[in-house]
């Protein structure tokens, strides 16, 4: 995975918490009295449900690049098994000798 993959990754997972923390804070103030409170409460509601929606098209979209990505990959070693092999062995080698001389 990349550091672009991760920090999409982290960014999501944040994302959630703050939508989660945002539902409890509104469900906690729903019988306020305050009409301040209400209308802020109201576009909250508001701003969370285009929030959520944004997160799961993020997410969509995601899994998606994710799938296109597998399979590119898929019909490359099936259109070039060779070079896929040895890249694979040389990655392999490299590897190999990187752990050996720890």
């Amino acid at each position: 995975m990349d550091e672009n993959t991760i920090n999409k990754d982290q960014i999501l997972a944040d994302m959630r918490v703050v939508v989660g923390d945002l539902e409890s804070m509104l469900k906690a103030t729903a019988n306020s009295a305050d009409a301040d409170v209400r209308a802020l409460s109201e576009r909250l509601r508001d701003r969370l449900s285009v929030a959520k929606s944004r997160l799961l098209d993020a997410e969509h979209a995601m899994l998606e690049r994710g799938r296109q990505l597998a399979r590119t990959t898929d019909d490359y070693v099936h259109q070039h098994p060779w070079s896929a092999i040895g890249a694979a062995a040389g990655i392999g080698l490299l590897l190999g000798v990187v752990i050996s001389r720890r």
